[in-house]
């Protein structure tokens, strides 16, 4: 069976993509005008303007009227909230950290951990409760489970003097991560750990981290809203129209 020819149309795009592709024409940079394509492909108006229709529908150019096409810039990627280690963003802003752990022990997982880290049945699952603490006030309770087979000397770690955050990086970073924000009242456990009253407004960040060989922890970080906030700043790259 013989191969149909690309359509004239497919002929001009793929002209702008490979010339993309070499660098002819920048993000935000001006590509040549309908006429100009015309010239230089001796193709007609309709299948250029089909082309750049099709292109900028798909977001590879940006139309802007009375003033020419452009090759749009990609979409900027930015981590909301990054996997931070709480005792440097402490220590950063000049504040003495301090960690009390509560907790550092094997529990046998229910079934929702178990089917979460693929555990086999009535296996075991690292748990840890910590307070960590900024100038002697108590601004994190974190509640981290981990998975034994990623982590197996966790249990064995002093988290006063390293937090688990720095040891579990240690061992291989995440190879994704999932953060989920709640902003909750507080129960009587978070009420008694963080020293709130049960009005005390918190925010509860859900953070689940798996690698490249499966789930690897499960973290429940919950701050008193009066005194630690979430975020981040990032660069967007930003976008106009060069001139010419």
């Amino acid at each position: 069976m013989v191969e149909k020819p690309p359509k004239l149309y497919e002929q001009v795009k793929t002209y702008l993509l490979e010339g993309i592709a070499a660098g002819r024409w920048a993000e935000g940079g001006k590509i040549p005008s309908e006429f100009e394509l015309m010239e230089t492909l001796s193709a007609s108006r309709m299948t250029v303007h089909r082309a750049l229709r099709e292109m900028s529908a798909d977001g590879l150019l940006l139309r802007v009227q009375g003033v020419g096409t452009f090759v749009q810039p990609r979409a900027p990627r930015a981590t909301l909230l990054e996997v931070y280690d709480i005792a440097e963003d402490i220590s950063a802003r000049g504040h003495t950290h301090r960690a009390e752990v509560l907790r550092l022990e094997a529990l046998r997982a229910d079934a929702v951990l178990t089917a979460e880290f693929r555990l086999s049945p009535r296996g075991k699952i690292f748990y840890s409760e910590i307070v960590h603490y900024e100038n002697g006030a108590a601004v994190q309770l974190e509640e981290r489970f981990v998975s034994p087979d990623f982590a197996p000397g966790y249990l064995k770690q002093d988290f006063t003097t390293l937090t688990p955050n720095r040891y579990l990086q240690s061992i291989a970073p995440p190879a994704e991560v999932e953060h989920i924000i709640h902003a909750i009242t507080p129960d009587p456990h978070v009420q008694a750990r963080l020293n709130v009253g049960p009005h005390e407004p918190c925010l509860r960040l859900l953070r689940r981290t798996w690698t490249e060989k499966g789930p690897a922890t499960r973290s429940v970080l919950t701050h008193p809203g009066s005194r630690y906030s979430l975020g981040s700043r990032y660069r967007p790259a930003a976008w106009s129209p060069r001139p010419g």
